[in-house]
C-alpha cells in the first residue's frame, strides 16, 4: 500500500521476474504442464504497464535474456516452464492454472458490476491453485481508497502484526523523493482527502458501502427469478433507456404487498447493441402482461420514450423525483425489512457496490457505483452513463413504496376481481 508514483509496479515487476526466473519449479509440474505467473489488473491495458516491466528487467541481463523462449505482448514463457502473463480481474479466467505466484495491481479498485466483492472472489481462487506450490507468494499492489474490499481486510487484519502476511503501507514521498513536494501539497489544499489516499497511503474516511451486502442478501428470496401476475396486485414499472450503442435499456417492475412490502416481480436487461425500437416493443408487451399502462422512467433524450412507448399503447411518464430521494428511501425499507428482490446475482451486486460520500458539513452525497470507477493513471468514470440493474431496481422499489395507487387504479383491480369471480361462478353453473 504505497502512494501514487511511489515505485509499486517497478517493484512488482521485480518481485514477478525473480518468482519466476530464480526458482525451480521442474519438481511440482507434470509433463507439458507450466507454472504461471499471472499480472493481475483491472483491464488488460493497465496490467500490460506491469508486462513491459517485466521484459525491461529480463532484456537489461544478458543471462535472463537468455531464459525467454517465446514473448507476445501480453506473456513471457521462460525456458523453465514458467509463464509471465496478464489477466484481467475474473475469478473465472485464473482456474485451470498452476501459480508460482501472482501480482494483484491496483486491487483496492477492482468491484466490478460482475460480483459486490470479485475482490474475494479471484483471492479465493488463486489461493488454491497455489497450494502444491511451496513457497508461492501472493503480492497485491495499490494506492488505497475506501475502507472496504481485500486490501482493507489484510490492512486491517495484520499490519504490524508478526505473521506470515506482510502489509506494506508508505506515502509518496518517503517511497519516491523525486515526486514534487508542491504537487503533493497542491493536492492536499484542493481535496485533502483524495491526496491522502492518492499520496499519503491513507485509506479514505469519507466513502463508506451504502447497503451493507447482509442488508441486501437478507431481502432476497432464494430461487425466485420472476413472479407471474396475480389479479389482485397493482403493479408499476420503472423503464431506464437508451439509444442501443452504448449503454443498456432496463426494466423492473413492481407491486405492493397488504402489509406494504415492495416485491420486485421481474427485471429485465437489453445490453447493446440492440434496436432501441424492437426493446420499447418488448417491454411494452411486458408491461401490458402485468396491467401496466403507464410506465415511469428517466428523462432521456426528451420526447423519443414518450413517443415509442406510445406508438405500442403505453404512457411514459417521467420521474420527478431526483435520483437522491429514491436512494434515501431504499435505505429504511431495506432495514425496516419491506421488499423481497428477486435472486438475481447481477441486482444483488449493484446495490452492494454502491457506496455513498461525505459531503461539505457532515451530509451525505446520493450513491454512486464504486464498480464504475477505472483504474489507471486518471481513474476517470466508465461509460459516462452505464445503467447496473441494482440502480433501476431501486427506482422501481422506491416508485412501488411511494404511497397509494393512483385514481381508479384500486377500482380497476376490484373490477378485475368481479369479472374473476363471475368467470368462476359461470365456470361452476356450467359443470
Amino acid at each position: 500500500m504505497v502512494g501514487r508514483r511511489g515505485g509499486k509496479s517497478r517493484a512488482a515487476a521485480t518481485t514477478a521476474v525473480y518468482l519466476a526466473a530464480f526458482r525451480d519449479y521442474r519438481h511440482i509440474l507434470a509433463l507439458g504442464e507450466r507454472g504461471t505467473l499471472p499480472l493481475i489488473a483491472c483491464d488488460r491495458r493497465q496490467a500490460r504497464t506491469l508486462i513491459r516491466y517485466v521484459t525491461g528487467l529480463l532484456d537489461a541481463s544478458p543471462m535472463l535474456a537468455k531464459m525467454v523462449s517465446h514473448r507476445t505482448a501480453e506473456s513471457v514463457q521462460l525456458t523453465n516452464g514458467v509463464t509471465i502473463e496478464v489477466h484481467t480481474a475474473s475469478f473465472r479466467s485464473i482456474r485451470g492454472y498452476t501459480v508460482v505466484g501472482g501480482v494483484l495491481d491496483e486491487v483496492a479498485y477492482w468491484r466490478t458490476d460482475d460480483s459486490a466483492n470479485p475482490d474475494k472472489e479471484i483471492v479465493a481462487a488463486l489461493r488454491p491453485a497455489m497450494a502444491t506450490v511451496p513457497g508461492a507468494l501472493l503480492l497485491g499492489i495499490s494506492s488505497p481508497y475506501a475502507r472496504l474490499g481485500v486490501l482493507w481486510d489484510m490492512h486491517r487484519r495484520y499490519f504490524g502484526r508478526e505473521g506470515d502476511v506482510l502489509v506494506w503501507q508508505a506515502p509518496t514521498r518517503a517511497m519516491n523523493p523525486t515526486v514534487d513536494e508542491r504537487i503533493i501539497a497542491e493536492a492536499y489544499e484542493a481535496d485533502e482527502a483524495s491526496a491522502a489516499a492518492e499520496y499519503g497511503a491513507e485509506f479514505r474516511r469519507d466513502i463508506e458501502s451504502f447497503i451493507p451486502r447482509e442488508a441486501v442478501e437478507a431481502r432476497v428470496v432464494p430461487g425466485r427469478h420472476e413472479l407471474p401476475r396475480r389479479w389482485d396486485a397493482y403493479y408499476v414499472g420503472f423503464v431506464d433507456p437508451s439509444g442501443g450503442s452504448g449503454d443498456s435499456m432496463t426494466l423492473a417492475i413492481a407491486h405492493r404487498e397488504a402489509d406494504g412490502t415492495a416485491v420486485i416481480d421481474a427485471v429485465r436487461e437489453v445490453r447493446p447493441p440492440f434496436s432501441p425500437d424492437s426493446v420499447v416493443q418488448n417491454f411494452s408487451a411486458l408491461l401490458r402482461e402485468y396491467g401496466i399502462r403507464q410506465v415511469m422512467g428517466d428523462r432521456y433524450a426528451g420526447e423519443w420514450p414518450r413517443e415509442r412507448f406510445a406508438a405500442h399503447g403505453t404512457t411514459y411518464q417521467p420521474c420527478e423525483k431526483p435520483k437522491s430521494e429514491l436512494y434515501a428511501l431504499l435505505l429504511p425499507v431495506l432495514n425496516s425489512r419491506k421488499v423481497a428482490l428477486l435472486d438475481d446475482a447481477r441486482v444483488i451486486g449493484q446495490l452492494c457496490a454502491l457506496e455513498r460520500r461525505t459531503a461539505w458539513a457532515g451530509r451525505f452525497n446520493r450513491p454512486r457505483p464504486r464498480w464504475a470507477r477505472r483504474c489507471g493513471e486518471r481513474r476517470r468514470w466508465r461509460g459516462g452513463g452505464s445503467h447496473p440493474p441494482g440502480q433501476w431496481a431501486v427506482r422501481v422499489v422506491s416508485v412501488a413504496l411511494r404511497g397509494a395507487p393512483p385514481r381508479g387504479a384500486r377500482a380497476g383491480v376490484t373490477r378485475r376481481l368481479r369479472r374473476c369471480a363471475r368467470s368462476s361462478r359461470h365456470d361452476s353453473d356450467a359443470r
